[in-house]
């Protein structure tokens, strides 16, 4: 949850993470980050102290090293008065959204993270007067399983984004199938990188958000409150991207300014503004995966204008996408593959439950854990070693498949940029900026089985409904299947 200090001294609440209640307060350009939990998991003053230890550790000595330290913010853990703590828990409840309010915010122990508020670019100060633009982007995982313990022909070619999306809106989660592909965005091709954030734009679901001095005026609040008016958005964006144009309204006017808002986007996320330690790593030859997705609808335009390849231009290796796609590559076995080294350590860990906190399960994330994970051998030599590191790599590539890139903009005049500045140039204006990643929480190791069975749900919901119906071949088989029913009669 996110709340807002005012002049008045007021709290104003702005929306609501999934894991934590976040409270920002604008003066000081900090975020406060408070953990919750279901009413019947309550934990002690020590159990949250070090869960928020944990959170901020493996943010500093793990994904700093992967991402650079100018994209990380792990923030420090901070004890606040608990009158202050409770005030703020009634102010806010009464706004916080139905579905989130099946968890309640600590409001016992005190202890939170202090973190920089990203919707600020954050290499400088800047005047409080400064409009400011932030977007908010998930980008998803960036590439096609290449592992050969991928047992469906289908992994091979079309992304788990597109193919989620069909059974999500068959769940009734969203109304219909978006249009982006990851594959498009991770592809450092300017035009793929258009059409897919045009199709963000398009339909946002929980990938996309635009803020305007910290308030949302484009995306989805909750998994159906959606703000997604082109116009409206356009009437927002006009000052920052034609301060003194006179172009006022119409059609050709909001498409001109969202094209303007998706090439800023696009060389921002481009933009190499860090260096990081792992920065060099490959865990796979880029030749070894495909680098489009077969679903993808810039790819079907292609193929019905005669064109079967899709340009792949490769990613600035300093670039914040670059480094997502390094970190989410560490699932280099698929969940397929990872499962039975998940089933490995488990049934050692029945037989040896005292070892859990010697194999760094649950922490503490240091130096040691990092080094562990840059052992890329996909050789099984059937240790528990071996199982273990392909897991804890695993959960660091779902935590960069899930992770948010925050993109904050502000208005700058010419003189004020300088060398020390990032700045990126619009048709008629010119913005500082900083791109942050958030949403940096390491995977619970207990969630892996419910990303293998997911996994499954999804292929053979995929197979059977959408593929199915684009074969002819296909889609009798499963006829087929479907009627094959044996009855027996009395003779």
């Amino acid at each position: 949850m996110e709340a807002e200090k005012t002049e008045g001294n007021e709290w104003k609440h702005l929306g609501e993470g999934n894991q934590s209640l976040v409270v920002s307060h604008c003066q000081r350009c900090v975020v406060l980050r408070f953990l919750k939990s279901p009413p019947n998991q309550t934990k002690t003053s020590q159990e949250i102290l070090h869960h928020l230890q944990n959170i901020v550790d493996f943010g500093k000595h793990v994904m700093k090293q992967f991402f650079g330290e100018n994209y990380v913010h792990h923030g420090e853990i901070i004890q606040l008065p608990l009158d202050f703590v409770r005030q703020l828990c009634l102010k806010i409840q009464p706004e916080r959204p139905e579905c989130r309010c099946d968890k309640d915010m600590d409001t016992l122990s005190g202890f939170a993270m202090c973190l920089p508020n990203l919707t600020r670019p954050q290499s400088y100060r800047l005047a409080e007067h400064r409009p400011l633009l932030c977007i908010e982007i998930k980008p998803k995982c960036g590439f096609i399983p290449f592992s050969s313990h991928v047992s469906q022909e289908i992994k091979h070619k079309v992304c788990r984004y597109c193919m989620h999306q069909h059974l999500k809106v068959a769940n009734g989660k969203w109304k219909r199938p978006s249009k982006y592909c990851p594959l498009d965005l991770f592809s450092g091709n300017k035009q793929r990188m258009h059409f897919a954030l045009k199709s963000l734009l398009q339909e946002a679901q929980n990938n996309l958000k635009i803020f305007k001095n910290g308030e949302l005026i484009y995306g989805c609040k909750d998994d159906q409150d959606c703000v997604s008016d082109w116009n409206e958005l356009a009437r927002h964006l006009k000052p920052f991207f034609f301060p003194s144009n006179g172009l006022v309204s119409g059609p050709h006017c909001t498409r001109t300014i969202v094209k303007e808002l998706i090439q800023v986007i696009t060389m921002t996320l481009l933009s190499s503004t860090d260096t990081c330690r792992a920065g060099d790593m490959k865990t796979v030859p880029v030749s070894q995966g495909r680098s489009y997705c077969e679903a993808s609808a810039f790819n079907k335009e292609l193929v019905r204008n005669g064109k079967h390849k899709l340009e792949s231009s490769g990613l600035p290796r300093g670039c914040l996408l670059y480094k997502t796609l390094q970190a989410q590559m560490l699932d280099m076995l698929d969940i397929e593959g990872l499962y039975p080294l998940y089933s490995r350590v488990e049934q050692y860990l029945e037989e040896f439950p005292e070892e859990r906190s010697t194999l760094q399960i649950d922490g503490p994330y240091n130096e040691a854990f990092y080094e562990k994970l840059l052992d890329l051998s996909t050789e099984d030599d059937g240790t528990v070693a071996f199982a273990l590191t392909k897991v804890q790599q695993y959960r660091i590539a779902m935590t960069a498949k899930d992770c948010s890139i925050m993109i904050a903009l502000s208005p700058c005049l010419q003189d004020e940029c300088s060398e020390q500045r990032s700045v990126v140039l619009a048709s008629k204006s010119r913005f500082t900026f900083s791109v942050s990643v958030l949403d940096l929480d390491l995977k619970p190791y207990e969630s892996i089985p419910h990303q293998y069975k997911l996994d499954g749900e999804i292929v053979n919901y995929y197979l059977k409904n959408v593929q199915a119906k684009d074969d002819p071949v296909m889609s009798n088989l499963f006829k087929e299947n479907e009627d094959c029913t044996l009855v027996l009669h009395k003779v």
